[in-house]
Parts: C-alpha cells; sequence; structure tokens
C-alpha cells in the first residue's frame, strides 16, 4: 500500500467538514497524543519494569500515521508527496549515509 492509498482508506474516518484550520489542529494535537502514548509505554517499559508489546507501540504508531494523514489532507497534499520530500531532504543532508559530523555541524535550512 502506497502513503497515498492509505491517506484515501483513513479519509473514510476522518471529519471532512472540519475547516482546514480545524482539521490542521486536530491533526497536531491527535499527533502529539498519540506520540505520547507511545512515549508512556516506552517509559513504563525503562523505568517501571513492563514488558514492552510491541504490538501496542505498532499500534500506536498506526494512529500516528492515520494523523498524518490528516494533516496531509489538511493541506492538500498528498502521504507519497510528503515522504519523497522528506527523502529529497535527507539525500541533500546527508548525500553519503548519515554521518554524526554533518549532523553536529549541520548548515541551517531555510
Amino acid at each position: 500500500m502506497t502513503g497515498t492509498e492509505y491517506q484515501k482508506l483513513a479519509q473514510r474516518t476522518m471529519n471532512l467538514d472540519l475547516s482546514t484550520e480545524e482539521m490542521i489542529v486536530n491533526a497536531l494535537l491527535g499527533l502529539s497524543g498519540e506520540v505520547g502514548e507511545i512515549n508512556d509505554y516506552i517509559k513504563k517499559h525503562k523505568y517501571q519494569g513492563h514488558q514492552l508489546v510491541v504490538d501496542k507501540v505498532i499500534e500506536e504508531a498506526g494512529d500516528v500515521m492515520w494523523y498524518i494523514a490528516l494533516l496531509c489532507t489538511a493541506l492538500y497534499t498528498d502521504m507519497d508527496t510528503l515522504m519523497e520530500r522528506n527523502i529529497d531532504k535527507l539525500k541533500k543532508r546527508y548525500p553519503n549515509g548519515f554521518d554524526s559530523d554533518r549532523s553536529i555541524n549541520r548548515e541551517e535550512e531555510e
């Protein structure tokens, strides 16, 4: 499945009656909440003796993807474009793959 195919399927459960601004805010608040849930699982595993349940982390990561799809919809773009632009940016930043020196001494992007 491509990102755009996922986005189209996810739109079935999006409230597309929201304004663009409402969709953006909903997406950003949702992302924060879902990432917070993942962080909580990791915190409990690292510091409270809980077993790491990978399926729960995967489930929450799926919810993160749903909110990314919502954000793309609100910004009138598709997830394939979002992914391609991110990879293009990373190729420019790290043309030969990750390099800690390039990470530390990276030029500020506009």
